[in-house]
């Protein structure tokens, strides 16, 4: 069965539509008032741009005409505009303190999300992919998109508010000056294509390398004592050498596409700054079209709020790619396939009565497989004993290639058995094989008579105890990681169960006891 992550499409668009859906349903209202905020904010501005027009033609001009210059109607529409400013200040203060609670709180959701998936993930995804890169997904990858919910989206919309506003102004005040002002604001959108287009690639590349060089270093960390017995301490420096390269290559890259983008974009806008005061201090001096010099100025204030929004946008491109890449990788992981559970049979305490096996709500200290059986409807119990049974199994942990051919065994209660054998030739594989970690490709297994597909996962490990290979100590006290096995388990068992296994001890003489943390 494919995963189902496999037949989503990478297409960036439906990847920002997913998250902004993701970010809608979880924040309707908080993004409902950032819209607003932001339109508020957005024609504050437009109306402060609009007032300049009206300052020179409709007060500072009258004013020079007057014998006794009357400053109070000016004295009133500047009350006004300050008032209008100060409205516009609270809105843009407020949708970005909006912004900083949906940024947090999506990334908080996100990160319990991908947590809650990832646990129920088996265990061959954690055999196929290096838990460093899976780590640089819940940090790397959760901060590129932070930084876009935080501060991309906002400025998005609200350039988009601010260009529509502008134009729409720029119209009215001289239509052919407008023109000539969107020429050059198409050069600045061919400039940005270009340049996002080049970058782009190499964003999603870094977050690959970023993965791949967190991933590399874990294992070093992990593996150091192996690192150090075998003097290869020079063999991986020079592997991360490689790696690290990959990564500044990529970045740089990305970077170098991205960082010149704003200054070209500027100097376009620059130039068209110019271009517009020549062209429309003529057809004001000229007096065509009733041009006059306030709306000159007016317009040279709308050239420059035109060509700043189109700049930031441009820039907050590459912060979006490089927050799609980290999306991509973070929706790869929510949507990856949980373990399959298709078991129904299940572990419950039982009583004997009569020589009749019957469930039990109080523990009792036995256990009992509680088994129904769909084609007669009849329920019935089977004590725990541990009987287990391989029948010509086959295995392999990828399904083109088998490991294991045609595998016949038995173990009988109380028995004990030994795996004698050379490195790989599978004694790990069948301990992993009974507690389903992997599925065989053919055969069955069979456990106090019940094929182990009909148990519950969750029940079948419960019934057996595994000693390890690797111990894993938990951050935490010594008590917490016994109580680990069983977390309802008082400190009295706590003790008992180190006392069983010879480690009360050495855990009394820590300078905690069982109050040392790791």
């Amino acid at each position: 069965m494919k995963n189902k992550n496999e037949n989503k499409e990478k297409n960036p668009l439906l990847l920002l539509k997913r998250l902004l859906s993701y970010i809608v349903k979880n924040y309707k209202l908080a993004c409902f008032m950032v819209v607003v905020c932001i339109l508020v904010s957005a024609l504050t501005t437009l109306c402060g741009t609009l007032f300049i027009q009206k300052l020179i033609d409709n007060y500072i001009v009258p004013l020079t005409q007057m014998a006794v210059p009357d400053y109070s109607p000016l004295a009133q529409a500047l009350l006004k505009l300050v008032a209008i400013f100060a409205v516009g200040v609270l809105c843009s203060y407020g949708y970005n303190r909006i912004m900083v609670n949906v940024g947090q709180g999506t990334m908080k959701k996100l990160r319990t999300e991908m947590f809650t998936n990832m646990e129920s993930l088996p265990i061959r995804y954690f055999d196929t992919h290096a838990h460093g890169d899976i780590m640089s997904i819940y940090t790397n990858d959760v901060d590129t998109l932070r930084q876009m919910i935080s501060q991309s989206i906002p400025q998005l919309i609200n350039s988009s508010i601010t260009i529509i506003g502008v134009l729409a102004s720029m119209i009215i005040l001289n239509i052919p000056l407008t023109l000539l002002t969107l020429v050059l604001v198409g050069l600045m959108l061919v400039v940005t294509k270009k340049a996002t287009g080049m970058s782009g690639k190499y964003f999603v590349k870094q977050q690959k390398n970023l993965g791949e060089v967190n991933g590399f270093i874990e294992e070093m960390m992990g593996g150091q004592k192996v690192v150090k017995v075998f003097c290869h301490e020079e063999e991986n420096m020079e592997r991360f050498d490689k790696i690290n390269e990959e990564l500044c290559d990529s970045s740089y890259n990305a970077n170098k596409f991205a960082n010149i983008l704003g200054p070209i974009n500027a100097q376009i806008g620059n130039i068209s700054y110019v271009i517009i005061a020549i062209a429309g201090g003529a057809l004001a001096l000229g007096g065509v079209g009733g041009f006059t010099l306030g709306g000159l100025a007016s317009f040279l204030t709308f050239n420059k709020s035109l060509n700043m929004p189109i700049n930031q946008v441009s820039m907050q491109f590459n912060s979006i790619i490089m927050a799609l890449a980290g999306g991509e990788r973070i929706f790869r992981l929510l949507d990856e396939t949980p373990e399959v559970d298709d078991g129904y049979v299940t572990l419950v305490n039982a009583v004997k009565d009569g020589g009749t096996i019957k469930e039990s709500e109080k523990r009792t200290g036995m256990w009992a497989w509680k088994h129904y059986h769909k084609d007669t409807g009849i329920t019935d119990y089977k004590e725990l004993k541990g009987d287990v049974v391989f029948d010509d199994v086959d295995f392999g942990y990828n399904p083109d290639k088998i490991v294991l051919h045609n595998i016949k065994m038995f173990a009988e209660p109380g028995q004990k058995i030994a795996f004698v054998g050379s490195t790989g030739a599978g004694k790990t594989t069948i301990t992993n094989l009974i507690n389903r970690f992997y599925d065989i490709q053919d055969g069955k297994i069979r456990y106090d008579g019940i094929n182990i597909n009909k148990i519950k996962k969750s029940d079948l490990r419960k019934s057996l105890g595994i000693v390890l290979q690797d111990t894993h100590l938990f951050t935490g006290t010594v008590m917490e990681n016994i109580r680990y096995g069983k977390l309802d388990a008082t400190d009295e068992e706590v003790y008992a169960a180190a006392k069983l296994a010879n480690a009360d001890s050495f855990i009394t003489k820590l300078s905690d006891g069982y109050n040392a943390h790791r």
